[in-house]
């Protein structure tokens, strides 16, 4: 029975025409050979399976070669062509610089390369991994690296130029070898497979091929796995269940949750792809290459570093088509910050959940034109109804916050003639304060109503403009709503502290007068305008409406006194109650 051999020891090069991806630089080498133009020393460079040391034999072997054929190739009849084909030539010698790195072995080397050849007229040195040797080792190399015997040739091989030191690479030709393309690696594969009566589907030769990462010997050991797996019959869905590849359909998937802001779809899709065994840190990287291959395929100057056949290219540009450039590159950008944080968060799969509903609203409408925050978040839960077309006080009454229990004490200082405020805050003393009346003269006003887009709907689902709204309405309605702005927005304490405080005025057209007492609150609201403004008009079906803030000057509110401010209106106000404070300081003392 004859033995197995690997896919990439049986169709390694043999010859320079037989390498693959490096066009280029096999046509110099064969070039210096023909011309008689020879280094003694050649530095060849570049990521692992791409052909270095498969070079360097053919190289050594086709110097050495008595009769090259026309095309400048060995002739593998002459004496030294058959002892290289045999591995038995005393003229190339290997050496691995990772096992033999010392200074004693490059001592040895020194002294096999003073031997002159027994046959052909080089001895070629091949030292693989040369970046391993020690700093001893280098140094020792270099008197006979610069000037060795007229006999014998160095290649040196490398996968990390930059640890070499810079006296070995000033003695050397330098050649970078190219990562092998997606392409010549797919071809390749198919020329293998039609050898060993295989059939491959060019779907997953293409796979196997994004898996090698430009590596041909990589490539062949994953065609290898995938045949013994497949007995021979090689198909797409074998091949990403035998690598354990997340198919590009779930990518797709998620694209079109992502553009209808379906957080829930992703959420789901997430799962499912986690119920499979795939590892979260592995599929979001897979989705960054997925929106990556999207952005370069939407523009046609940028398509051609997209690594794909014909028809998986053209289905890309289609979906690529759906996607505006703002959209891949924030989506790319978030990606990459999960990528960055992965291995440092607690909580991995929430790290990612988030990402992914972060990605649904990259398309919502964002809430200031400056473009701060990330678009307004959708409810994954269930929407309520939407608001009536004219929205009355009695249809949707507000509830006044309950008040807290007041003590007697309290009570025999508030008199009855002075109203409570509910919706005022109580302070620390939890004293029931009256509201004084608020004068509206103004020493100074800025009014922030005319806004670019005051004529243009917002319409709730971030979607084209439709025509224009003017449902009417009165300035109850705009209470309504306004207070149920405050409700539904607990969290941004700034904003509502200023809505609480602020007063509203008559309708003047389309117009409501908003008058807030500092330019810190009139900042909070210019801050907030658009999605204000996007909810009002949204709840009064009437997009032509604006707001004027003013700023006044008749006092500070009640909201923002102090307790020393507090307290002397109290007094001001009942004058019963200094007695009764001073009383009541005289018996804690």
């Amino acid at each position: 029975m004859e033995n197995y051999i690997v896919s990439a020891r049986k169709y390694r090069p043999a010859t320079f025409a037989s390498v693959v991806g490096q066009p280029a630089l096999t046509a110099t080498l064969k070039n210096a050979i023909a011309t008689d133009r020879l280094a003694h020393a050649y530095l060849f460079c570049g990521s692992r399976g791409v052909g270095k040391t498969s070079c360097a034999r053919i190289f050594a072997k086709t110097i050495n070669c008595a009769c090259r054929t026309a095309d400048g190739e060995a002739c593998n009849e002459c004496d030294s062509c058959r002892a290289f084909n045999e591995n038995r030539s005393l003229n190339i010698l290997e050496l691995d610089a990772a096992s033999n790195n010392g200074v004693d072995s490059m001592h040895q080397l020194i002294e096999q390369v003073q031997v002159p050849p027994t046959q052909g007229h080089y001895r070629v040195f091949i030292v693989d991994e040369v970046h391993m040797l020690s700093t001893g080792a280098f140094n020792a190399f270099l008197k006979t690296l610069e000037e060795p015997p007229a006999h014998a040739i160095f290649i040196l091989a490398t996968t990390e130029k930059h640890k070499i030191i810079p006296t070995i690479l000033s003695r050397c030709q330098i050649y970078d070898f190219n990562r092998i393309t997606i392409p010549d690696m797919v071809s390749h594969l198919q020329y293998v497979a039609s050898q060993e009566g295989i059939t491959a589907e060019p779907a997953a030769l293409n796979v196997i091929a994004r898996q090698a990462d430009g590596a041909m010997r990589d490539a062949l050991s994953i065609f290898d796995q995938v045949a013994a797996s497949s007995r021979g019959n090689i198909t797409y869905q074998s091949t990403i269940e035998n690598l354990n590849v997340l198919d590009t359909s779930y990518y797709d998937r998620l694209l079109d949750a992502f553009l209808a802001q379906d957080v829930e779809s992703s959420l789901l899709i997430y799962k499912e792809i986690r119920d499979k065994g795939f590892d979260s840190h592995f599929f979001i990287t897979g989705l960054g290459d997925y929106l990556r291959d999207l952005m370069v395929a939407s523009n046609p100057a940028t398509a051609v570093l997209l690594e794909a056949p014909d028809d998986e290219r053209q289905a890309i540009t289609e979906r690529a088509k759906r996607c505006t450039p703002q959209f891949l590159y924030q989506a790319m950008a978030l990606c990459n910050d999960a990528d960055l944080n992965f291995r440092t968060v607690t909580n991995k799969q929430f790290l990612v959940e988030l990402t992914l509903i972060r990605l649904c609203q990259r398309l919502s409408p964002s809430p200031n034109k400056r473009g701060k925050g990330e678009g307004l978040l959708r409810s994954i839960a269930k929407p309520r109804s939407a608001a009536p077309a004219a929205p009355q006080p009695a249809a949707t009454p507000k509830v006044a916050a309950p008040k807290p229990p007041v003590t007697p004490s309290q009570a025999a200082m508030a008199p009855a003639t002075i109203p409570s405020v509910a919706a005022m805050p109580l302070p620390k003393a939890g004293i029931a304060v009256p509201k004084p009346a608020r004068v509206l003269q103004r020493s100074h006003s800025m009014s922030i109503a005319s806004l670019s887009d005051a004529s243009k709907p917002t319409p709730a689902d971030g979607g084209a403009p439709t025509n224009l709204r003017s449902n009417a309405f009165a300035l109850d309605d705009i209470k309504t709503l306004w207070s149920r702005y405050i409700d539904d927005n607990p969290h941004s304490h700034v904003l509502i502290a200023a809505m609480r405080d602020a007063s509203l005025d008559k309708v003047e057209g389309c117009t409501c007068a908003v008058t807030v007492h500092s330019g810190a609150q009139a900042a909070a609201l210019n801050d907030n305008l658009d999605a204000l403004m996007a909810y009002l008009r949204h709840g009064l079906r009437n997009d032509a409406i604006s707001l004027d803030i003013k700023i006044t000057d008749a006092g500070t509110s009640p909201l923002t006194w102090s307790e020393k401010e507090l307290l002397q209106h109290i007094i001001e106000q009942n004058p019963g109650a200094k007695e009764f404070i001073e009383a009541m300081q005289m018996s804690f003392n």
